[in-house]
């Protein structure tokens, strides 16, 4: 390595190429497990390992660092690379378990989970061409958008990125080896393009789209040329492994300070925090090449460490995990409604089935044809077709293959216009929209309510038989006494959450006339405070505020104390709990907001998740969105819990 600096010819490519004996490194198989865990384990409970989705970066390292390795290897070993050879190695290693994955998932849509057919041609053609991630950017929801009718093609969007990769990669290889001739400068230019990658992610960041910069290759790149960067000047063929005590002790601890920086961000990086896309996500993968280059060393101990049967068995199929991960998923916890009162268990089963249709995968498609003569295949087609029952498997994945690519042709064919709203969406819609033109009038009595304070205190002793006919009825309603409904009436009250917010946002103007609401279909944490900047500066930012979120993701403990700074410590906040068992966050977004309360002496708890449980006749088909009857109830509960906050705060004073 100390010749790094040194051009170099063709005739000293030659004279190293009996040194130049591929080494199989079995620890990069534990770093692949390590990844797809922490993508597994983010995707099925994400309040365990907000960080798991960057286990992807890790991927983007390895790949970056083997194939450029290998295609130096070759040019040094025939002084050429045979690029046709290079793509076919990757077809027949990729392809398969893709379009095995895309006819299956979309044949199971077609059958059974049809209102995810919109885009369909779209998503398999862009996924069959390895450009699906700047699809999404235009046509898929946020990666982090958990709740609103995910997609189980979203994860393929890395895919793409590779698929690019490897498209353009031997010629870059080629020209840095034919023309640039160095590799300490070609790894430095490889390096310089990673930081542009990097810069380019802080300065696309929009954290009202993330999809642009967390979906788009030049965004995500520095990754993968890190990787690359490193083959040039740490290629495992030539390290050494007779080294010093002294420098196998430094790479060790290298290796071991990163490992676990790393698995320290897994638990601590939030996908949607700001500082993650503005030098975050760059440091993690900066790190985890140290990781991989410690690992790459045969010298260092980084590679046994993390060589065992277990992560050999996880890290050959971790392509295939990776695959069917999201289908498996989403396919079950649309089937099973208590995934969040019973989180454990149907992580486990999730966990058994992905393995299951992994290891079926890995069998009988991915390995049989990652060696298959295809020149063959109209000669074995005859074959099996005139003697089926000798090839019983081969005529069982043909025929099931038939069938999916039928299905898949027939969910083409009816690909919807345009989504379709369901009753619930148009019922939000309406809502919102209807919110929206009460907001002016509700913000005007907000102004009359506070000046009304300051002039006089009200008096809450008001009899029932004095309230008007219509304040009857709606008491009756909504199951409030004169108090409580007078007081909910005179009550300034902004009220700021998701689509549960904008369900019930009639009902609660109704009882608090002077509530401004402002709900988002999807909202989660990570947007509210900007969305309490923007109606602080609007002046509508009153004195009792209603937080309604939680339903589309978890919160952590920066994200409440955001929320809580940026309200500030005079207003009264009222926290709503999620009544969201179809998913695994509820208990953890619970436990935090009623921590929170009790961090925080003006963050009261509105308990709708214990009031809710069990009703299920207050909701409709999803379990989470309240009808008439659970808007009653939860317009009713909030009432009731601001009056006996609001009172017992006037008894103090």
């Amino acid at each position: 390595m100390n010749q790094r600096n040194t051009p170099l010819t063709r005739a000293s490519w030659r004279s190293q190429r009996a040194n130049h004996k591929r080494r199989y490194i079995t620890g990069f198989d534990g770093l692949r497990t390590l990844a797809v865990l922490g993508v597994i384990i983010y995707h099925l409970v994400p309040s365990s390992l907000q960080g798991g989705y960057l286990g992807v970066p890790i991927f983007f390292l390895i790949s970056g660092y083997l194939v450029t390795y290998l295609l130096i290897q070759e040019f040094e070993t025939h002084d050429r690379i045979n690029i046709k050879s290079f793509y076919e190695r990757r077809v027949k290693r990729l392809y398969p378990a893709l379009v095995t994955m895309l006819l299956g998932t979309t044949a199971y849509i077609t059958l059974f989970q049809r209102s995810l057919l919109v885009n369909i041609r779209g998503t398999v053609t862009t996924n069959l061409l390895y450009v699906y991630n700047w699809f999404e950017i235009n046509h898929g929801q946020s990666y982090f958008d958990r709740f609103n009718g995910e997609s189980p093609f979203t994860h393929l969007w890395t895919l793409s990125i590779e698929g690019q990769f490897y498209l353009v990669w031997p010629l870059v290889v080629l020209a840095l080896l034919l023309l640039v001739r160095n590799k300490f400068r070609s790894m430095l230019i490889l390096l310089a393009l990673a930081v542009v990658s990097a810069v380019a992610m802080a300065l696309l960041f929009d954290p009202n789209n993330l999809n642009r910069v967390y979906y788009g290759t030049d965004t995500r790149m520095f990754a993968i040329l890190i990787g690359a960067g490193m083959a040039f000047i740490w290629p495992a063929y030539k390290l050494r492994d007779d080294i010093s005590s002294a420098h196998r002790m430094l790479l060790d601890a290298a290796g071991l300070i990163s490992l676990v920086a790393v698995v320290y961000m897994f638990f601590t990086m939030n996908g949607q925090a700001p500082s993650t896309y503005r030098g975050g996500m760059f440091w993690f993968t900066v790190l985890s090449a140290v990781l991989v280059g410690t690992v790459a060393h045969p010298g260092s101990d980084m590679n046994r460490i993390l060589s065992n049967p277990l992560f050999d068995y996880v890290g050959k199929r971790s392509y295939g995990i990776y695959l069917y991960q999201f289908p498996v998923m989403i396919f079950y916890e649309a089937r099973v409604k208590n995934i969040g009162n019973h989180p454990l268990i149907n992580s486990i089963i999730e966990v058994i089935l992905i393995m299951l249709v992994t290891e079926a995968s890995y069998r009988w498609i991915e390995n049989p044809l990652r060696r298959y003569q295809y020149r063959n295949t109209f000669r074995d087609l005859k074959r099996i077709l005139s003697n089926p029952g000798s090839h019983r498997i081969a005529s069982t994945i043909s025929v099931l293959s038939a069938l999916c690519l039928v299905l898949t042709m027939t969910g083409f064919v009816q690909q919807p216009a345009a989504p379709k709203q369901t009753a619930l969406q148009k019922t939000i819609t309406k809502r919102q929209s209807e919110a929206q033109k009460k907001n002016a009038a509700a913000a005007k009595k907000q102004r009359e309510l506070a000046a009304a304070e300051s002039k006089e205190k009200h008096d809450k002793a008001v009899a029932y038989a004095k309230l008007s006919k219509a304040d009857k009825a709606t008491a009756k309603y909504y199951f409030l006494n004169a108090d409580e409904l007078n007081t909910s009436k005179n009550t300034p009250l902004t009220a700021i959450g998701d689509s549960v917010l904008l369900d019930d946002s009639g009902d609660l103007q109704k009882v608090f006339p002077g509530a401004v609401v402002d709900g988002q279909v999807g909202r989660q944490a990570s947007a509210m405070p900007g969305v309490i900047s923007s109606l602080s500066q609007r002046g509508q930012l009153a004195k009792n505020v209603l937080v309604n979120i939680g339903t589309n993701g978890t919160i952590t403990q920066d994200n409440a104390d955001q929320i809580i700074h940026g309200l500030g410590p005079d207003r009264q906040i009222f926290w709503v709990t999620a009544h969201v068992p179809t998913r695994e966050w509820q208990g953890q977004v619970n436990a935090m907001i009623h921590k929170t309360a009790k961090k925080y002496k003006n963050v009261h708890v509105i308990d709708w998740y214990t009031t809710a449980k069990g009703q299920s006749s207050w909701f409709v088909n999803d379990d989470v969105h309240p009808n008439n009857t659970g808007n009653r109830h939860f317009t009713s509960l909030i009432a009731k819990t601001i009056t006996k906050q609001l009172n017992a705060e006037n008894g103090k004073k």
